[in-house]
Formats: C-alpha cells, structure tokens, sequence
C-alpha cells in the first residue's frame, strides 16, 4: 500500500488582493513567515514520514512550476528525507474532478503492482496541530482501503454561509471515527446554516480526500464517464520528463487536448452521486483563508481588537484605532482614530476597506480587469526559473530593474530588438555573455549590452547575484526577448 499526498495548487484568490494575484496567487501567500503552499507540503510529508521512497505531487498550473519547486523542494527535503516531488502541469484550469483524475492515472502508471492511496489536499489551507491532521489522514486512508471514496469533515464553528456542509450518518463498522454520508449540501442560507449547527449533525466540507485508486477510477466510470474518457485521451498524450533538482516526474500534456476535459469539481462529478462515501470528522483547527478578516482571525489582537501582519521592515503606529487588522511591508503604516478596517500594503497597490466588506473584495479585481490593469496580473518583483527581477521605476523611455540570480543559475542567451542595458553589479559576480566576449563582472563593477547584441547572464558563485539594470529603448516590454539558448525550455 502506498499514500501518495496530491497537492492542488489553484486558484485566483482575488478576495486576498493585493497580496494574491494571477501570477503569485493564494497559496503562496505567507502566514507565520512561511507560505500555505509550503505549510501543505509540510503536513503531507508528516503524513508518509518513515517511507524513505515517498512521493509527493503537486497538480498546478504550468506557469507556476519553478516557484512551486523553489517553495516546497526545500521544506520536502527537510521534512521527510529521500522522497521525491513530482510536477503535472496544466495548460489551464479544468476544476478538480479532471485534475484527480489525472493524478490518479499517473499514480497508476507509476505504481502499477501497489494500492494507492490519494490524499488529496489543497494548497491554499491553514491547519493546527500538524499532529491531529496526521491522526485524521491516517483513519481517511484506512476508510479508503476499504473502498469508500472519503472526505475530511470540518467541525463547524460558526453558521457559515460560504461553505457546503456534509451530513454525516451512521459510524462504519470497523472503522472507529469514520461516519457514512448522508448527503452533501451546497452554500446554505444563514437560518439554514443555523439549523445545522445547532443539528451537530452536520460538517463543513473542506475539499480533502483520500481516495483508493482503483475505487476512483471505478467511480469515474459509473458516475462521470466523461471526465473518465476525455482523461484518458488526455493521458495517452502526456509528455513525462525526469527532474534532477526533485528526483520525480515533470508531466505536461497537449493544450488543445487538455481544453476538451470537463470543467467540473469532483463534488459534482463523483462525491454527491456515489453511494460508498464516507467522512472523517477533523478534529483539527481549519481555515481556508478566504479572505483577509480570515487572516486577520489568525493575528494576536491587542487590547482594542487591532491586529497586524508583518512581511517587512515596516513597522505599524497605530493610535486610537480599533479593530483594525493592518498587513505591514516595506514601510511604516500609520493609522489614526480608524476602526473596523482592513489596511492592506504592498509596494504597488493599497487596499483600505471596512472589515465588513471582506467578501467584496473581488469587485476591486473586477474594476481592475476592466481597466486591462497589470495589478491583477503581477506584483512589482516576478519570479524566473532562475531568480527573481523588482521593477523599481518605470517611465517613458527607461525602466530600472533589481535582478537577483540563483546560485548556479544562468539566464538565457537572448538578445533585443528595442532596447539596450547597463548592468551594475551590487553583490556576487555575473560571468557575463556579450556578443563573442565572455568575461566576469564583480562588485561595484558594470557592463554595457546594446541593443541587438546577443547577451547571458549567469551567477557562477555559492551566493545570490543581485544587479542593478538600467534598460533604454522605444519599446521595453518583456516580449522583445528572443532566446537563442535556454535551460528552462524557453527558447
């Protein structure tokens, strides 16, 4: 038998703008200096620590794979030695049942004499303590064996009207703490979600499953033939690669295949209709982080109700205000006779509202949408295979970037039409590529790259790159790069 935990990283997280955006979304927002994503992949390695050959894999979009490895290789390592992670790649989002689905052919394909388990996991979840969640998974699993399709049940703390909620039934025979279900209900009304709470017969449903893999693929079959079928297809076609720097598989798939898959959630497709359901009530504290009165839940208050998050070296004054929750970057935050506010800081966008408001949130998004703004999109500093650039000014005819390279790591060799570039080395060296020269530039030291010349940048040292680049030119979007050579498949 093997537990293999599946990792699903998705979604917009738009009610956590500004902090969440497309390119850097919900779960890789940090709580107690660490991100969910990283905090997932530390609970799931508890769950199979003690199989030195334990895989671990995480179901995201393509355009997260090395920020996802950059996250979660360290914390794996750390946590549970010799295990692998692995990577399927989506070309976009088709909901959860398409992506299990595909997580549980792989898991077939990679274990093809063993019963597996999928411990099915979001990415995006707060959960204390790590050891009651290990207690839950492990009675989830042992259901699944059993061939029930099983889901975590969270104990309700309040009458919510954001969540769907599962009435438990009758204990299974033989398996202490395991309940069948009696039926799953959508996002109920609040005198509805009162009654249900008042019941004690009833769990909030928080997207966690463990599911045997044979069982699943049955399900799929009987119940949603079509997310079978069109999986399968998509399978037959899935390009697999090893991975040195992670040990495990990179699966990627066609594009034009992968749109024809069902957009539907595994609740719709499979739990709601089958009949061998069951659900572990948790006994673990649980949010989902949905949105910033959420986080705040999750701060110290002081005396008048005010909490902070510090991700910075700001610092937060706060006189005569109440119940405010506050998020602090790079710069002091100062609020003044406020009350009831959620004041929200990052370097390129503010967000001030009333805590009552907090489910509103996407609206602003929407705004920004309308507007084509790239605040929805990206935060000033992006992550590249090989690093990370901060853009800090951007005018008519230059902008200034602090780039800052892995160790080891190397740019591509690349060139551009539209524009030229200085480069100012702060701290390391950069062994520099400049049209047939190669040479080194070290600290306190500066090059000069004009337009159309084929240029590389590489970080040959133990320690991180970090350079100042002015660029000039008509035109300095990130689309006049043409790559020649690159190791990241982007050429």
């Amino acid at each position: 038998m093997k537990i293999i935990p599946v990792v699903l990283c998705g979604g917009a997280g738009t009610r956590l703008w500004p902090v969440s955006r497309k390119n850097h979304p919900k779960p890789f927002l940090k709580v107690g200096g660490e991100s969910l994503i990283a905090q997932t992949v530390r609970r799931a390695a508890a769950v199979v620590q003690g199989d030195t050959t334990a895989d671990v894999l995480l179901v995201s979009n393509e355009s997260y794979q090395f920020l996802l490895q950059d996250e979660c290789l360290p914390v794996l390592n750390a946590a549970a030695a010799g295990a692998r992670l692995h990577q399927i790649l989506e070309p976009a989002g088709r909901n959860t049942a398409p992506a299990i689905a595909l997580a549980a052919l792989w898991a077939q394909a990679l274990h093809p004499k063993e019963r597996v388990v999928l411990l099915v996991l979001p990415a995006d979840h707060l959960i204390s303590p790590v050891s009651t969640f290990v207690e839950t998974a492990h009675k989830a699993v042992t259901s699944a064996l059993k061939g029930n399709l099983t889901c975590f049940g969270i104990q309700p703390t309040a009458p919510e009207t954001g969540f769907g909620y599962i009435q438990k039934g009758a204990s299974l025979e033989g398996l202490p703490g395991v309940h069948a279900v009696k039926r799953f209900v959508e996002k109920p009304k609040l005198d509805v979600a009162m009654e249900y709470l008042a019941s004690g017969e009833y769990l909030w449903n928080g997207g966690m499953f463990a599911l045997e893999v044979s069982s699943f693929l049955s399900a799929l079959d009987s119940l949603a033939p079509d997310v079978r079928s069109s999986a399968q297809a998509v399978w037959a076609q899935a390009k697999s690669r090893a991975d040195k720097a992670s040990g495990g598989q990179i699966v990627q798939f066609d594009a034009s295949a992968f749109a024809q898959l069902p957009d539907i959630s595994i609740d719709y497709a499979v739990m709601e209709k089958a009949a061998n359901v069951a659900v572990v009530p948790a006994g673990f504290q649980w949010s989902d982080i949905g949105s910033w009165a959420a986080l705040a839940e999750q701060a110290q208050a002081d005396a008048a109700g005010n909490t902070q998050q510090l991700e910075g070296r700001g610092e937060l004054i706060s006189i005569e205000s109440q119940g405010t929750h506050v998020r602090v970057g790079d710069r002091t935050v100062a609020t003044l006779g406020v009350s009831n506010l959620l004041v929200i800081d990052t370097p390129d966008a503010l967000l001030v509202a009333d805590k009552s408001r907090h489910q509103d949130v996407k609206k602003v998004v929407d705004a920004l949408k309308a507007k084509g703004s790239e605040l929805v999109n990206l935060h000033p500093t992006v992550h590249r295979p090989w690093g990370t650039y901060t853009v800090l000014e951007d005018a008519a005819g230059y902008k200034i970037k602090r780039i800052e390279v892995k160790p080891g790591a190397s740019l591509s060799l690349q060139m551009h039409h539209h524009r030229s570039e200085h480069w100012i080395v702060v701290t390391g060296t950069a062994e520099v590529t400049n049209g047939e020269a190669v040479f080194l530039v070290r600290k306190n030291e500066s090059t000069y790259i004009p337009a159309g010349n084929k240029h590389r940048l590489v970080n040959p040292g133990r320690m991180p790159l970090v350079m100042i680049e002015v660029q000039s030119g008509d035109y300095l979007e990130e689309d006049d790069i043409v790559r020649f050579q690159d190791n990241y498949g982007r050429a």
